[in-house]
């Protein structure tokens, strides 16, 4: 086979499950492959920051599963593809070079000839233990760390662990990969002179909002294990650093913290408002229903950009519609200038944010966000007859903006900026985690969302409450035959998180 000089491989560490631990280069890399080979504990969502005509390969295997390639089949597989003269990259949970076997993989690339770069990435051996509140060293406790893999049997004579010199090396001591050994594992410490009531701690699906902890000794951890049914993946903590939780449980005390929350906007949008839910500690499910196009006729809102000077206002209606108006505005226009003496309003902050993005003024801005508060606006203003306002807009918006600004006597024109469509692809799996864990919570940010979530013809997960960011959404869920367990008071972002945040509040105050 003929090695192409521009293929390379990038053994990349997706680091412990939280979007937020990953390197800039590791998002650099994904944003730039041809090619991403991704393991099962590298979380999903980070697939979407990869171009549309990536393609994207599995490789991954669960607990108690046949994996779908064989390390040779991957080692092979990325040779065959950097081969071809592509931008490869192995995402790997956590540190691709801490038991993820990437030495492997880097041993067989460079026998191969390929170039190849490793982007290191935080182990969850580390994060685990500082999001459980868990250092990993104290000057009052230890001054060194040991990490070593339970991934074996500990009763065969050829054990790699060195029980006798763990027990007199003492320290912290972190294990991945052998919860489900954990009984064999803590005996063989005690027979070989560890301390029975040594604290140890176990931390599953660290840094997500799935984290849960269990503490204990090293004579009865391994009980509590099996009576709390604690399964993979988690990283067990020997030593006493872990008592030291008590004060310095952080990550625990987040108001959302095991809620497991459904996005349904596009996936360029779905970013500020999954950040926030995760800052309070909620596990995202990524599922958008929508994605956003060029308008059916683009020839014509182009046309209508180019002669926004003749204007007495711009409405925009969405940052989409702010984007999109601008997109084909400085393909026309080198000067923001152009845009003439016309007047700007906006409906809502997000908005009219993005019109301050391009340092333009907003003269309008209701305080409600939707189209029957700018019309109360435009009253305000006095007289809009025979004013010439251009709405920006979505295809197949309602029609009561444009009907109402058209009574008061003024000449609208529609620009149609993009349209939505359904999403079709599910590149991080979302669709098969809901159908198998459920959820319980999902949230409408426009009507759009409602009529597309609906029409996957997904089952419904049972429990699962629903969030609305505002009136106009909530009429379409209710059209639907569904309830409408919380509504924004505020018509955004923001509002929709305060709104979930105070629902499982209550629910919380509830239950004590």
């Amino acid at each position: 086979m003929s090695i192409s000089k521009s293929g390379k491989v990038y053994l990349v560490g997706a680091g412990p499950g939280d979007p937020g631990l990953v390197t800039l280069r590791a998002k650099e890399c994904i944003e730039n492959a041809d090619v991403i080979v991704y393991d099962h504990l590298a979380n999903p969502e980070m697939l979407s920051w990869a171009r549309e005509d990536a393609e994207i390969i599995y490789a991954g295997k669960e607990p108690g599963e046949d994996q779908n390639l064989g390390q040779r089949e991957i080692n092979a597989l990325l040779i065959e593809k950097a081969g071809e003269g592509k931008q490869v990259v192995r995402l790997k949970g956590g540190d691709p070079f801490v038991f993820g076997r990437g030495a492997e993989e880097a041993q067989a690339i460079a026998e191969a000839g390929i170039p190849f770069e490793v982007v290191p990435g935080i182990t969850s051996a580390i994060a685990g233990a500082a999001y459980a509140g868990i250092p990993m060293t104290h000057r009052a406790h230890n001054s060194h760390v040991t990490f070593f893999t339970g991934h074996e049997d500990p009763a065969k004579s050829e054990s790699a662990i060195d029980y006798a010199a763990l027990a007199k090396l003492g320290g912290t001591q972190v294990m991945l990969m052998g919860v489900e050994r954990l009984g064999s594992i803590t005996s063989e410490m005690m027979k070989h002179g560890v301390r029975s009531d040594l604290p140890v701690a176990l931390v599953r699906c660290a840094t997500t909002g799935q984290q849960e902890t269990l503490t204990g000794s090293l004579s009865d951890i391994a009980q509590k294990a099996v009576a709390s049914d604690f399964k993979a993946p988690a990283v067990v903590i020997f030593g006493e650093v872990v008592a030291l939780r008590d004060n310095l449980n952080w990550y625990e005390k987040r108001p959302l913290l095991g809620k497991r929350i459904v996005i349904t906007r596009t996936r360029k949008q779905s970013s500020v408002l999954s950040n926030k839910l995760r800052a309070l500690g909620a596990h995202v499910i990524e599922l958008p229903t929508i994605r956003i196009e060029p308008p059916s006729d683009l020839r014509e809102f182009a046309e209508l950009v180019q002669d926004v000077h003749v204007y007495d206002w711009i409405v925009f209606t969405s940052a989409n519609g702010v984007e999109a108006f601008f997109d084909i505005f400085f393909k026309l226009y080198d000067d923001a200038r152009e845009i003439g003496g016309v007047r700007i309003a906006a409906i809502g902050p997000a908005t009219a944010q993005r019109v301050k993005d391009f340092h333009l003024h907003v003269d309008l801005q209701p305080d409600e966000f939707v189209a029957e508060a700018v019309v109360r606006e435009f009253k305000k203003q006095g007289s809009i007859e025979n004013l010439r306002i251009l709405l920006v807009r979505a295809e197949k918006a309602r029609d009561t903006l444009p009907k109402e600004l058209s009574a008061l006597g003024a000449i609208v024109d529609e620009g149609f900026a993009y349209r939505t469509v359904p999403e079709t692809r599910d590149t991080s799996g979302a669709r098969r985690q809901l159908a198998e864990d459920g959820a319980d919570l999902i949230t409408f940010t426009s009507s759009s969302t409602v009529e597309n979530f609906l029409a996957l013809g997904l089952s419904w997960p049972q429990g699962m409450r629903i969030a609305s960011i505002g009136p106009i959404t909530s009429k379409t869920v209710r059209d639907q035959g569904l309830k409408v367990d919380v509504e924004a008071r505020r018509h955004d972002i923001n509002g929709l998180v305060q709104a979930i945040r105070e629902l499982f509040t209550e629910k919380n105050a509830e239950k004590s």
